[in-house]
């Protein structure tokens, strides 16, 4: 071998922190708070900040490999933490607020958090848990909502006093620089422990045109909660490349979210698909009330796409969907679905593979394989699980603080040969692009043969009067499993079970269609807005059998 004569120049986030400072310090940052009004400061003002708040922590006696939590909304604030947490050699670990007391307890415990930055709005949250983590040490309050309670350390007197500026430490990059757990396994929540090098790394592949394509020229609107895999790596990736910051704070509202978009001319926006399906039908509803001509693109992930979504946004507002797929144990972008130069496809071919979850974006590597572990053909027929490798992707779980219990966890997740079982079942076409028919926990097994519930679910979702629908195994005397359907009604709009299933027929083999429909007000959703399925499952399980 003939070593190469580069710079070991170290992948830190160190480095896009300064960046944002040298080259970009009228850049704007926006966050709308609680109460409805906008805070607006620019990189020039968080630099400083973020300085300040890495000199308290430092201070404090915050230490290299030490956990701070984080349990808040998208905000400026938040994005001070986010940078300096990591920049010290700590580790900053975003608790979901979304998550029941008792999980958020597990969680932090395992963790083995030192300190807590916790917005006031969600006090009770956090009050509910607190005792049974005797590893915070310190607990800080954003006043977000209001002045910081008597008894507690409020954020802005707790940076006010120290200086603006600070001798960033020289660190390893591959050093752990953030924490999220996750639930999309079996089993207790884990922990993924991102590197610096991995985030650096996932940073400059979401500013790829054939990715997000983020530059100094978009304002980026991060709707994913920052708490969500590092909000799908959109603050850092804002931060490296100098673009504007809008953060929307606690409202999530369909009307909210695009009253921001109008008035802060957001150019990029990502958010989970149950957000961008209220958004939809908020424009349908209003389609001239508000001007979002600024939108060159809308990320969606987290959970597939409907195809009749894609195409609404596209014929009826003009706006660009981009469909993603990633999970927290890559960082998490692993694919993107765009269309390809020489393919030559009908419009309604070209929606089915915008409506796909793509293929692997650079340093993702990706094949799907069957039961037995052989590596299935790329014919976009055969199912099988989706594994992929890469560095920004997970080599093993975090195994937890010292003196919580248990080894290591999830280690059957990871094949002999370095690749990531991610649990979702897939085709994979001769181009390349993935489909997800199913997580291996949600695929219904009917007869023998496989059904797979997103098709259904997307299909379901294309009819006029369907909002949601969640496809689920329900038990069967004879077949085992069958399908049964949830569906919400659009407002003022229903359908018959006959005219449900009418729809459904030139698209699936008889066999594939649900038995029954299910309306429901409200389908119930995890914390990062995925549709229940388990819950579903144990509720109307049992449903044809008492038919």
């Amino acid at each position: 071998m003939l070593p190469g004569l580069m710079m070991d120049y170290p992948l830190t986030l160190t480095h896009f922190l300064e960046r944002s400072r040298q080259f970009f310090p009228r850049r704007e940052v926006v966050s709308r708070l609680p109460d409805g009004s906008l805070h607006r400061y620019s990189y020039r003002d968080y630099h400083p900040r973020t300085a300040q708040l890495a000199r308290a922590l430092t201070r404090l006696g915050v230490k290299p490999g030490d956990r701070v939590a984080s349990l808040g909304w998208n905000h400026y604030r938040h994005l001070e933490m986010y940078f300096a947490v990591p920049c010290i050699g700590a580790v900053l670990h975003t608790l979901n607020l979304r998550l029941h007391p008792s999980e958020l307890s597990y969680i932090a415990k395992h963790a083995g958090d030192k300190v807590a930055i916790v917005d006031r709005s969600l006090l009770p949250l956090f009050e509910a848990f607190r005792k049974e983590v005797p590893s915070i040490e310190h607990v800080i309050v954003v006043p977000d909502d209001g002045p910081s309670p008597p008894g507690y350390t409020d954020y802005e007197a707790f940076i006010a006093s120290e200086e603006t500026t600070f001798a960033w430490p020289s660190l390893d990059e591959r050093a752990g620089a953030l924490m999220c757990y996750t639930s999309g396994t079996t089993g207790a929540p884990k922990g993924v422990l991102y590197s610096h090098r991995s985030t650096a790394l996932h940073t400059m592949m979401l500013c790829m045109v054939d990715t997000k394509g983020l530059s100094e020229t978009d304002t980026v609107l991060p709707v994913v909660p920052m708490f969500h895999a590092n909000g799908w790596g959109m603050v850092h990736a804002a931060v490296a490349v100098g673009a504007k910051l809008v953060f929307p704070g606690p409202d999530l509202s369909p009307g909210a979210i695009v009253e921001l978009i109008a008035r802060e001319r957001v150019t990029f926006a990502a958010a989970v698909p149950t957000i961008w399906l209220g958004v939809l039908a908020l424009l349908d509803e209003h389609p001239k009330k508000w001007d979002l001509s600024s939108l060159r693109m809308i990320a969606v992930g987290g959970a597939a796409a409907p195809a009749a979504m894609i195409r609404g946004y596209a014929e009826r507002h003009g706006i660009h969907v981009r469909h993603t797929w990633g999970m927290s144990e890559t960082n998490p972008l692993a694919t993107v679905s765009r269309i390809k130069v020489g393919l030559e496809l009908t419009s309604e071919q070209e929606l089915e593979l915008r409506a796909k979850q793509g293929f692997a974006v650079p340093f993702v590597d990706q094949r799907h394989v069957d039961d037995t572990g052989k590596v299935l053909p790329w014919d976009g027929k055969q199912m099988g699980e989706l594994e992929v490798r890469g560095p920004f992707v997970v080599s093993s779980y975090f195994s937890g603080a010292p003196g919580t219990k248990g080894e290591p966890e999830g280690a059957d997740k990871f094949t002999q040969d370095g690749w990531f079982k991610t649990g979702d079942v897939v085709t994979i076409d001769e181009e390349g692009y993935i489909q997800i028919t199913d997580r291996s926990k949600d695929v219904i097994k009917s007869g023998g043969e496989w059904i797979s519930t997103q098709a259904l679910e997307n299909a379901l979702m294309s009819h006029p009067a369907v909002l949601e629908a969640a496809v689920f195994a329900a038990q069967h005397e004879k077949w085992g499993e069958r399908p049964l359907a949830a569906v919400v009604w659009k407002p003022g709009k229903s359908a018959t079970n006959a005219e449900l299933s009418a729809h459904l027929a030139p698209l699936f083999a008889k066999w594939w269609l649900p038995d029954d429909y299910l309306v429901l007000d409200q389908i119930p959703r995890t914390s990062t807005g995925k549709f229940k399925k388990l819950e579903l499952r144990a509720k109307f399980g049992a449903h044809l059998l008492s038919k």
